[in-house]
């Protein structure tokens, strides 16, 4: 059969990133054969693989859902404080996880896949995937508030200034915004440097995926074109998605 390096194949499983896969086997929590793994080692479906004690079976078919996070749920697999974490919610058949986080008090479009390469490149903030919002703000949207929210806002608690963005007003306390990078909380703190307070954020888009239909706790298998073309964004020049 034909062997891959190790942090490749779980990512591959849905176990986790490559990072994340390179940290298991630096602690000891991976099992290749009944011996300790190391980074870098080649293995295949042929190899009896434990990560924490649970055997894997092997890649499963590539899985990708459009899932409408409600408020309240946190994008997270093991905080023991979540009163309501994504593996809490959403059931289905084949393990998934978050491509790209989207906060406890915000809501919307967040994608759930078992494809580590995909997590990979939506979570590289360098990667320009378009992410589409609605917001509500506490007062009025004015023609300076929107060109400033677009040139770029300086976050002085991060040290860092945003990149510009897409900007449209659709309502007296509502705003439309395209970010192409992943910032915390990155939306109510552009906001609060230019003296707005962000009432509610709804994810509709990532990328060419939209939210539709769907109502909160609901969620789309992604399949045909629209997968094809997720794909197709997320590659890189080389051909490849995520990282090396």
């Amino acid at each position: 059969m034909e062997k891959e390096r190790l942090n490749k194949y779980l990512a591959a499983c849905g176990i986790c990133s490559r990072r994340e896969a390179d940290r298991l086997i630096e602690e000891g929590r991976v099992l290749v054969n009944g011996e300790g793994a190391e980074n870098g080692m080649q293995v295949s479906d042929a190899d009896e693989i434990l990560v924490n004690g649970k055997l894997l079976h092997g890649k499963n078919e590539k899985v990708v859902l459009a899932y409408y996070k409600p408020l309240g749920v946190v994008c997270t697999e093991k905080d023991r404080f979540a009163d309501k974490k994504i593996t809490d919610v959403v059931k289905y058949p084949v393990r998934v996880t978050y491509a790209g986080r989207l906060d406890k008090d915000s809501e919307g479009l967040l994608l759930l896949t078992n494809d580590g390469d995909l997590i990979n490149s939506m979570m590289r903030g360098s990667a320009g995937h378009e992410k589409e919002y609605i917001v509500k703000v506490n007062k009025e949207i004015t023609e300076e508030f929107l060109r400033d929210m677009a040139l770029g806002v300086y976050l002085p608690e991060l040290g860092i200034r945003t990149k510009p963005c897409k900007t449209e007003k659709i309502g007296k306390f509502t705003f439309k915004i395209v970010l192409t990078q992943g910032v915390n909380r990155q939306i109510r703190r552009m906001a609060k440097e230019l003296g707005y307070a962000v009432n509610a954020i709804k994810r509709v888009r990532v990328v060419n995926v939209s939210l539709a239909n769907l109502k909160p706790g609901q969620y789309r298998q992604i399949l045909g074109e629209e997968l094809h073309v997720l794909y197709n964004s997320c590659r890189r020049k080389d051909g490849r998605i995520g990282e090396q």
